[in-house]
């Protein structure tokens, strides 16, 4: 059993060497993909021979170059096929929402809009009406401006001119009733990297949403926090902020979000 739990050293070791490939910005020489394992590069150089031939590792007959081969490939997409960003987000929701202190809710890209999929509360949550399956308004919540920033402008133009009239119509100073504003609103979203709302969706509620993007660089997500002005954190760049932009960050990351 202990020689179980100790595993392959030989397997451990070689890894290094793929790991050292995957983060390199493209191929490498012998020697510096050695030195990105930390090992000779004889050792080195029989690993990588026996990763040629099961595919792992492909070398460039005119640079002698190294770089990941087709076997790498296939085993990256297979386990790309396999992620489920809702189950791994709702997995990591009640971590979430220990280290941010507020209610956390996930929301999806439905067939009227930005939809409520997942939705916990925190034991300091204030009354905020919404429901699973609540689709969220583009122009006046967290949610909705993430998704109309990051989701295909033809997928979101509809929607957004229903809401620019209907804002148009009612006089609404708190949100943008152009097409010119709410451009520029959305710009603004996407050059923070998240959305935020304060007061215009609920009274006295402010909101943050983050996106997560898929290995197809695909809004697959969005991941929303939500609590009362008087214990809320609205700062860009506060706890509240940087804990969520980070969570979203490693969400995406696991994803393959950089990878493509």
């Amino acid at each position: 059993m202990d020689k179980e739990r100790a595993g392959i050293q030989s397997v451990e070791v070689g890894f290094a060497l793929l790991d050292g490939l995957t983060r390199a910005r493209g191929p490498l020489m012998l020697k510096d993909v050695a030195a990105a394992a930390g090992m000779s590069a004889a050792k080195a150089h029989r690993y990588l021979v026996s990763f040629q031939r099961l595919g792992l590792v492909t070398q460039d007959a005119r640079t002698a170059r190294y770089d990941l081969g087709p076997a790498a490939l296939q085993l990256g997409l297979a386990s790309l096929a396999r992620l489920d960003a809702m189950r791994l987000a709702r997995e990591r929701v009640p971590a979430w929402m220990e280290a941010i202190g507020h209610t956390m809710a996930l929301a999806v890209w439905g067939n009227h809009g930005p939809t409520i999929v997942h939705w916990e509360e925190s034991p300091q949550a204030v009354t905020a009406n919404l429901r699973l399956g609540d689709v969220m308004p583009l122009l006046s919540s967290a949610t909705g401006r993430c998704f109309a920033a990051y989701m295909p402008a033809d997928a979101v133009a509809p929607l957004l001119q229903h809401e620019l009239a209907q804002a148009a119509k009612l006089r609404r100073t708190d949100v943008p009733t152009t097409l010119k504003e709410a451009q520029a609103l959305l710009e603004q979203v996407r050059e923070r990297g998240m959305a935020r709302v304060m007061d215009t969706l609920l009274p006295g509620i402010v909101a943050f949403c983050a996106p997560v993007f898929d290995a197809d660089g695909h809004l697959a997500l969005g991941i929303t926090t939500l609590g009362s002005v008087a214990t809320f954190d609205t700062e860009w760049g506060g706890a509240i902020d940087t804990r969520l932009r980070a969570a979203a960050a490693q969400l995406s990351s696991d994803l393959g979000a950089g990878f493509a």
